[in-house]
């Protein structure tokens, strides 16, 4: 019988049969990179000498990113705006391997834009350029019935909440009819939503919610000190989200796995991260190996030990990061059983 360490491998190694529908709030995530050696005479700031520059998919890009990096098929159902910086992004999202007919143009907002100017392996500072309005009626129907469209299709889907307007009340009217028709859930297509306030009383219906510690903490109303406390706050969002499990994201604490029936309730998962330089992405990437695990039939339990090995190698790396299969199992290998 395989090991544990064996099982996991295995799992990882079934990514590239998965196709995957991502849902949500797409951006462009551009990088300023350069080194501070003096302070400015015109104000006290740093002067950051420009040295390079890179922009990659962001958002629910970067879950798009991070899923076709562990070598699953993904579909992508958005809503840019007509400008240079949508067209970049379809155009790097199609250059990865992304299915973009689902993403949809609207000439009344902007393509959200990030910049991150860098020194030293440090950010020194971030520029959003974004609107926030919930997009229009029309446009919350076309991203409808696109979904609608790619869930029985789909071997899981994520949906990828960063406030930006594109997540609605009319994608989950779409999950609950799926839950409803018997082809959403655990053991079928799951579904993953990585929640951002103020939209929590949007969730009525998924297989998992993945909070980070804050998150947790704001729609629960639990003080998270410890796992036990984390392990408490999930199982109020288990009520209050209707969903079947809550995978909590605890940093330096690890994760914390509460599910709603059946097998082991609670699953405690401690961190593998031995150096953390950067923590920008690295909910993307852990949403994405858990749902990959679960959509390619691992276990609850497996699926939250691959998200946290994943995770635990992108914080390692500056900037929005990916990992692959390969360096997963790698990963996997030399940490041994746990």
């Amino acid at each position: 019988m395989k090991n544990r360490k064996d099982q996991l491998i295995a799992l990882a190694d079934r990514f590239r049969e998965t196709e995957v529908l991502v849902v949500g709030d797409l951006m462009v995530d551009r990088y300023i990179w350069g080194k501070v050696e003096r302070i400015s005479q015109e104000a006290p700031v740093l002067v950051v000498e420009q040295t390079d520059e890179s922009k990659r998919p962001g958002g629910a890009g970067n879950v798009a990113r991070n899923l076709i990096s562990l070598g699953a098929k993904v579909s992508v159902c958005s809503v840019v705006g007509d400008d240079d910086s949508g067209r970049l992004l379809l155009r790097m999202l199609e250059e990865l391997g992304a299915d973009t007919s689902g993403v949809l143009i609207d000439r009344s907002r902007p393509t959200t834009e990030k910049t991150r100017v860098i020194a030293h392996s440090q950010q020194v500072v971030r520029i959003d350029h974004e609107t926030r309005d919930l997009i229009s009626p029309a446009y919350q129907e076309g991203l409808a019935a696109h979904m609608r469209s790619r869930l029985e299709r789909s071997h899981g889907v994520i949906i990828s909440d960063y406030a930006k307007g594109t997540v609605c009340p009319t994608l989950f009217a779409c999950i609950e009819d799926g839950y409803q028709r018997g082809i959403l859930g655990v053991g079928k297509v799951p579904v993953l939503v990585d929640p951002k306030a103020p939209n929590f009383s949007l969730y009525t219906r998924a297989t998992v919610l993945k909070p980070n510690r804050s998150e947790a903490q704001a729609a629960s109303g639990c003080m998270i000190r410890s796992r036990a406390d984390a392990a408490k706050a999930g199982k109020l969002l288990l009520s209050k989200w209707h969903t079947e499990m809550v995978l909590i994201t605890l940093g330096e604490m690890g994760m914390v796995l509460v599910a709603s029936d059946g097998g082991q309730d609670v699953v405690e998962v401690d961190t593998v991260a031995r150096e953390v330089f950067d923590v920008s992405g690295a909910g993307d990437t852990a949403s994405a190996a858990f749902l990959l695990s679960l959509a390619a039939g691992g276990s609850p339990e497996q699926a939250a030990m691959l998200a946290n090995y994943a995770a635990g190698i992108v914080v390692a790396e500056v900037g929005t990061a990916t990992v692959s299969a390969a360096e997963l199992c790698q990963a996997i290998a030399l940490q041994g059983d746990r």
